[in-house]
């Protein structure tokens, strides 16, 4: 498996496109995106749990139902989430999106991300939707990542080849997410396409297993977004023996996606709204899997910790606090914490207390772009690793005027 360009163009048979149609004042923002396939994809799906959820959400795993999909839309700007005629106008840029491309309105995927509460009009999709149809190209993943962004500063695209079967596959994906990003699915719209053949049922497996120990584990301000959601076609046009089990294709295309989605984890964690610093927990030696999760989403979710880390100070009670009140059973009696980056490595705490170290070296590593906090419990084979950011000034300037 080896990282390759081209995003969600990446793999054959995939279109895409960005275009500004009106739904943001800023006509110098695009704010709609498209993204085709030349042929009909099994698909899935996985979507916020949040109790207030967008209407293209519903609409989408309406579609999604039977396992197949052809085209995503998604527009930012407005998150079509409380608008009393949300559904009616998901539903009719399904509508438009499958009439513009000659398809079926049901094998369309529908998002929207932006400001909540909003009313929508169809207006800006009448007029778009048939002009982005018609700009569509091969190598277009990079404008369709730019019309998904909020208020991401970076675009966000990744693509790997690797092989199942003896054909060479390939995977790419979009994504956005800088605020309100929590665990609690995926917490951002992300947008996967692959060319290998796998059946809708194992798609969703996929998908599903892979989700916890990526998305699940991102973390920026504690806050659950209503429009979450993740979705990948896979078109078979690598022309691989269809995956329908476990197995080694299976596992090859797991790995793939375990690729995809880790590297699109980091990159969102690392634009969380004002961060400077990017936050990286990876808990080792938990009893289980689940509670490494569980401990590592804790550690970068700490506002104080956060905020520590700004100020580059080395509190590392901070970081024993927040693994102390995660919901768990284990014994705090035996953690280790280490901090690390390009700078070095610093044991802080030993057997859950204070170890002698130098404030020096500590800021030296807390000054790095990347700062890595290694929790080792000494109670079983668990590990897990969760992203996160500091917490800035900026975050409450951003935030303070979101709408206006």
């Amino acid at each position: 498996m080896k990282e390759v360009i081209g995003g969600v163009c990446a793999p054959k048979g995939f279109r895409a496109g960005g275009i500004w149609c009106g739904i943001r004042k800023n006509k110098t923002k695009s704010d709609l995106a498209m993204i085709v396939s030349d042929t009909m994809c099994t698909a899935a799906g996985v979507y916020t749990k949040n109790k207030v959820k967008g209407a293209p959400i519903v609409v989408t795993k309406n579609h999604l139902a039977d396992g197949h999909a052809q085209a995503v839309i998604c527009n930012s700007g407005n998150a079509n989430t409380c608008a009393p005629n949300g559904l009616e106008i998901a539903e009719e840029t399904c509508a438009l999106t499958a009439k513009a491309l000659g398809l079926l309105p049901t094998d369309i995927i529908v998002a929207s991300t932006g400001v909540i509460g909003k009313e929508m009009e169809i207006g800006p999709f009448a007029t778009g939707i048939p002009q982005l149809a018609d700009v569509l190209t091969y190598e277009g993943s990079q404008a369709a990542a730019h019309a998904i962004m909020t208020t991401d500063t970076k675009l966000k695209e990744v693509a790997v080849e690797f092989t199942v079967g003896g054909k060479t596959c390939h995977m790419g994906a979009i994504a956005k997410g800088s605020g309100m990003i929590h665990p609690n699915m995926a917490t951002m719209l992300c947008f996967i396409t692959t060319d290998a053949a796998i059946s809708a049922p194992m798609l969703q497996k996929a998908l599903s297993d892979d989700v916890p120990d990526s998305f699940n584990q991102v973390s920026v301000d504690r806050d659950t977004s209503t429009n979450d959601t993740v979705t990948i076609m896979a078109n078979g046009m690598a022309g691989n023996d269809e995956i329908t089990g476990e197995g080694e294709d299976y596992k090859a295309f797991t790995e793939a996606l375990a690729f995809v989605t880790r590297k699109l984890s980091f990159c969102i964690a690392a634009d969380g709204e004002g961060a400077s610093r990017t936050i990286v927990c990876q808990v080792n030696g938990a009893p289980t899997k689940e509670t490494a999760r569980l401990v590592s989403r804790s550690v970068i979710s700490s506002n104080l910790f956060k905020a520590a880390v700004f100020g580059k100070d080395a509190n590392w009670g901070r970081i024993l606090c927040a693994i102390g009140y995660t919901d768990a059973e284990f014994d705090i009696e035996p953690i280790d914490v280490t901090l690390s980056s390009k700078a070095g490595s610093l044991l802080v705490c030993e057997k859950a207390a204070h170890h002698e170290f130098s404030e020096e070296k500590a800021l030296e590593i807390l000054s790095e772009d990347v700062v890595t906090v290694e929790v080792e419990m000494h109670q079983g084979s668990g590990s897990a690793t969760a992203w996160g950011c500091d917490l800035t000034y900026d975050y409450v300037k951003i935030n303070g005027d979101y709408r206006t």
